[in-house]
This record gives C-alpha cells, sequence and structure tokens, in this order.
C-alpha cells in the first residue's frame, strides 16, 4: 500500500505537470482521477489478496495433525472443537465467496470458488476418516460436504460455461484463421477441463460440439475463399485442390451430418464446373 500511495503521487504530479505544460485550465482534475484510480486498484487487490490468504489458513489449519495422545481427555477435546469450528469458518467463507462470484464479472472467481470447495471436500473427508469426531459433528460435517458438492458442481460449470462463450466470442472477432482456431482451442479445453470431473453434462457437451463446428466452418471456409481467388484468376486446376482440402476438413472434422452432406453437395458442384472450364480451356486451340 505504501508503494501504491507512492506511485498515485508520482503519477498525479506527472500529470499535473504535462496537463499544465500543455494549456490545461484544470491539470488537477485528470490527475487527480488518475491518482485515485490506482488507489482503488491496489485497495482491490489487497481485498482480494487478504481474503484468499485467510480462505488458505481455514483450510490449510483444518484438519487436527496426528500426534501422541496427550495424558487427558481436555486437550484433545479441546482439538476437536477447533477443528470443528475451523471447518465451519471455512464453510462459512466458502458460502460468502460463492454468493460474491455470482455478481463478479470475471468468470475466473467461478473457477477459485471451485478450487476451495475442492480443498474443503479434501480435508473435511480426511476429518471423518479420522474417527475422532463425535456423531452430532460428524453429521454436521456431511451436511456441509453436500452443500459444498452443490457450490463446487455450479461453480465448474458456471465458469466453463461463461469462460467458452467469451472465448468463442472473442474468436469470432479474429481476423487471422490461426488466430481463430486457436482461441476456439482455448474454448474447448475449459469444456473439457469441466467434462473429465462431469461427463454427462447435456449443456457442456453440446456447447463443445457448437465451438467444433464452428472450428470445422472457419476451415473449410478458409480453403474455399482460396479455391474462389484460384478460379477468379483462371487458375482452376489449384482452385480444384483447394476445394478437395476443403473437402478433407469438412469430412474429418466434426460436424453436423445435414451440413457435412450439403457442404460437400455445393464443393462438388464446384469441382466439376471447375473439372468442365479446366477441359475446355485445355481443348481450345492456341
Amino acid at each position: 500500500m505504501i508503494a501504491a500511495v507512492a506511485a498515485a503521487i508520482a503519477l498525479f504530479f506527472a500529470l499535473w505537470w504535462m496537463l499544465v505544460v500543455g494549456g490545461d485550465e484544470a491539470p488537477w482534475v485528470p490527475a487527480g482521477l488518475a491518482a485515485s484510480v490506482v488507489l482503488l486498484v491496489a485497495l482491490s487487490a489487497r481485498e482480494v489478496v487478504m481474503r484468499r490468504a485467510w480462505t488458505r489458513y481455514l483450510l490449510e489449519n483444518s484438519v487436527p495433525e496426528g500426534g501422541a495422545r496427550v495424558g487427558s481427555d481436555k486437550p484433545n477435546s479441546s482439538k476437536k472443537t477447533h477443528s470443528t469450528s475451523l471447518h465451519d469458518a471455512t464453510l462459512a467463507t466458502i458460502q460468502k465467496l460463492s454468493a460474491e462470484a455470482e455478481t463478479a464479472s470475471s468468470a475466473d472467481s467461478h473457477l477459485d470458488v471451485f478450487h476451495l470447495c475442492q480443498n474443503y471436500l479434501e480435508r473435511t473427508e480426511d476429518a471423518l476418516r479420522a474417527n475422532n469426531l463425535s456423531p452430532e459433528k460428524r453429521n454436521a460435517l456431511r451436511m456441509g460436504q453436500e452443500r459444498v458438492r452443490g457450490l463446487e458442481k455450479h461453480h465448474l460449470l458456471t465458469w466453463a460455461r461463461d469462460s467458452s462463450r467469451i472465448l468463442t466470442h472473442d474468436a469470432q472477432k479474429r481476423v487471422r484463421v490461426s488466430d481463430k482456431i486457436e482461441t476456439a482451442n482455448r474454448a474447448v479445453e475449459c469444456l473439457d477441463s469441466a467434462l473429465k470431473i462431469f461427463p454427462d453434462e447435456y449443456e457442456l457437451n453440446e456447447s463443445k460440439l457448437a465451438i467444433m463446428e464452428f472450428i470445422a466452418s472457419v476451415k473449410v471456409a478458409h480453403w474455399v475463399e482460396l479455391a474462389e481467388r484460384a478460379a477468379f484468376k483462371g487458375h482452376y486446376r489449384r482452385a480444384i485442390d483447394r476445394y478437395k482440402d476443403a473437402l478433407f476438413y469438412l469430412e474429418r472434422e466434426s460436424v453436423n451430418e445435414d451440413v457435412r452432406t450439403a457442404g460437400a453437395e455445393r464443393i462438388g458442384r464446384e469441382i466439376e464446373i471447375l473439372r468442365v472450364r479446366l477441359k475446355s480451356t485445355n481443348t481450345t486451340p492456341e
């Protein structure tokens, strides 16, 4: 925070001096706004770091360490109570972060909650295997696990859905074919990571199929465009080869059967037209 304050002050005076030199009538207004933005970003970052550090502390200390029993049962009982209270505090933290993730603009916040849920489930499972909890505490942990399992699934699916949607929209805006395909493949990777845990999720499988069809359409459209350019320039043999490349990707990639059939028929007609033109060109006397 000291570094952030120093940077904000330096930015304020630097912008103020530049605006004064530039003849601005109120140089302190934009300079003050810029410095305020720096401080707000620093405060937000500090809040995120502190919150994650606290959650990590709760997770790392939620399971009692193994060791020899001390002379009386009182310390052991105190340790159990402390461990259970940490589990309860961790559960409360997860629920709080879950609610915050629902209103956050970043899809990564859902992934953070998913990882916290995984850690909670692992540590509570270790605590249940220790056989040193009362039936009431054991039931409370199991109820907490059920709630966290629901949150775990919800946040992983939400992250995969939102991240893949953002990446797909980004891919559609790209100009270069390679950039389109690379960005779309990143969207598929997001869905695959969720499908490894929940392979039967219908929505994830449908989204993956749609993105794969988009990738196939990009590849096919690229080769069709090259073929049309070659045909326009009179390079009929090259155009036929490009159309064959388009057919290759159309057959190879994951595409709806109706789309594949319609695309293959259209490309086939174009190839036949080019073959006729090529034949007429070759038979035309010099």
